[in-house]
C-alpha cells in the first residue's frame, strides 16, 4: 500500500509547457498533484533557448493571463505578428492574412518556447501546489477504474486517482497505458536559427513553399527573424554541418535574397518531423494531453495552441467534478474531454496533413493545384477571413 507521500489525486507525467500549464490550471484547487519529469530540476528551472518560437493565438494568451504566466514573460520576448503571407514557388503572388482593419490587436504573438517554459515553471514553484519529481522516468503503469499506479526509474511507486500523460508525441506513458497512436515519421527535418537581416520584415510572417523545401520567416525584433527550413533530413543534416560562412551563403540562396544580407543571431537547431494522433485520449483513470494526444505538423503553428486549449478543457472538467464532490476520474467527464478535443482538433489536423502533402509534392498536378488554391483562397473572402479568424482564436 502506498504511503501518504506516494499517494496523489493527480500525477502528471511530463513538465513541458502543456504539462506545466495543466498543473498551473489546477493551482486553486485543493487537489494533491505530482509532476514527473525526466529532466533535472536545474534544467527545468533554467530552460535553454532551443530555437523554437511559439505563435500564440489570442485564446492561448488569455489562458496564460488566467494562469498568471503572461506578465512573467518579458515584453522584449513578445513579438507581435501583424500578418502572414503564403507563397508558392517562384510565383510573385501571395495569399495574405492580416489583422482586421482598424484593429489594435495583432493576429498573434510569437514567444520563445524557453520563455514559456520558464514562466510556467515560476508559476508552479510560486504557488507550490504541485510536487516536482525530476530526473525520473516512468517505467511501469497500471490503471483501472479504481485508479492508477506508476513505477519510477528509481523504483519508487506512486498512486493517483488520475494519471495524465503529457510526455511528448512519442509518449512512453501512452504506450504503458496500452493506447496506440498513428505515428508518421515524415523523413523531413526542420532547421531553425535566428538571423539578422538588412530588409525590414514589418512584423509579417512568410511561409514559402518552394521546390523540395519549405521556408518560414517569423518576425521578431527589428531586423531579426527566426528562419525555419523544412528539408529532407539528410539535406538538413548536411546544412547543419556547414561552417557559418557556407551556411549563410546557402541560406541566402535558398531564401532568394528575400531578407537581403543575413548574419546568424543564434546557434542552429534541427528537429526531425513526425505527426501523431493517439487512438484514444483517455483510459480508465487516465488521460492524454498535449503532444501525447495529438502531435501536429508545425506548418500551421497550431499544435501548441490545441494542446493548451485541451489541457484547459480537462482541468475545467476535473475542477467541476471536485467542486461537485464527484469522482475526478469520472468516465463520463473523460469521455466529454475526449469528444471535445477530437471535435476541435480533427479538422485542423487532417487539413494540415493534406496541406503538407499537397505542398511537398513535386508532381506537376500538385504544383498547379496549389497555385490555383492560393489564388482561389485570396479571391474568396470567406476562406481568407475564416483562416485569419482561426489564427486569432
Amino acid at each position: 500500500m502506498a504511503s501518504c507521500d506516494d499517494s496523489f489525486d493527480i500525477i502528471v507525467v511530463g513538465a513541458g509547457p502543456v504539462g506545466l500549464s495543466f498543473a498551473a490550471s489546477l493551482a486553486h484547487s485543493q487537489l494533491k498533484l505530482a509532476v514527473v519529469e525526466g529532466q533535472s530540476l536545474e534544467r527545468l528551472a533554467s530552460p535553454a533557448f532551443d530555437g523554437r518560437e511559439i505563435a500564440l493565438t489570442h485564446a492561448s494568451i488569455g489562458i496564460f493571463r488566467e494562469l498568471g504566466a503572461w506578465d512573467v514573460i518579458s515584453a522584449s520576448d513578445k513579438s507581435p505578428l501583424q500578418g502572414a503571407r503564403v507563397l508558392n514557388g517562384s510565383s510573385p503572388f501571395a495569399l495574405c492574412f492580416d489583422a482586421p482593419a482598424g484593429s489594435a490587436e495583432p493576429l498573434g504573438v510569437l514567444v520563445p518556447n524557453c520563455q514559456i517554459r520558464d514562466a510556467l515553471f515560476k508559476i508552479i514553484r510560486l504557488r507550490g501546489h504541485a510536487r516536482l519529481l525530476c530526473g525520473q522516468s516512468v517505467v511501469r503503469a497500471t490503471n483501472s477504474r479504481q485508479g492508477a499506479v506508476i513505477t519510477l526509474s528509481n523504483g519508487r511507486q506512486l498512486s493517483a486517482r488520475l494519471l495524465v500523460a503529457a510526455d511528448s508525441r512519442f509518449s512512453a506513458t501512452r504506450n504503458l497505458l496500452g493506447i496506440g497512436a498513428d505515428i508518421n515519421r515524415l523523413g523531413n527535418s526542420m532547421l531553425i536559427c535566428r538571423v539578422r537581416h538588412e530588409r525590414p520584415h514589418h512584423q509579417i510572417a512568410i511561409e514559402w513553399f518552394d521546390h523540395h523545401q519549405t521556408v518560414a520567416m517569423l518576425p521578431l525584433a527589428q531586423g531579426v527573424s527566426s528562419l525555419l527550413l523544412t528539408l529532407p533530413s539528410n539535406v538538413a543534416d548536411g546544412l547543419l554541418a556547414l561552417d557559418d560562412e557556407l551556411f549563410l551563403s546557402e541560406l541566402t540562396k535558398r531564401c532568394r535574397g528575400r531578407l537581403g544580407n543575413m548574419n546568424l543571431a543564434s546557434q542552429r537547431y534541427i528537429y526531425p518531423l513526425a505527426t501523431t494522433w493517439a487512438h484514444r485520449f483517455r483510459a480508465p483513470s487516465a488521460a492524454l494531453i498535449g503532444d501525447a494526444a495529438i502531435g501536429m505538423h508545425p506548418v500551421t503553428a497550431h499544435g501548441f495552441n490545441i494542446g493548451l486549449g485541451g489541457q484547459k478543457q480537462l482541468a475545467r472538467g476535473i475542477e467541476t467534478a471536485w467542486r461537485d464532490r464527484r469522482d475526478i476520474a469520472d468516465p463520463d467527464m473523460l469521455h466529454r474531454y475526449e469528444s471535445r478535443l477530437h471535435l476541435s482538433a480533427a479538422p485542423l489536423y487532417h487539413a494540415t496533413n493534406i496541406l503538407v502533402g499537397l505542398y511537398s509534392s513535386e508532381h506537376p498536378a500538385a504544383r498547379l493545384a496549389r497555385h490555383v488554391g492560393l489564388r482561389l483562397g485570396q479571391h474568396l473572402p470567406f476562406v481568407r477571413h475564416g483562416i485569419a479568424a482561426m489564427l486569432r482564436r
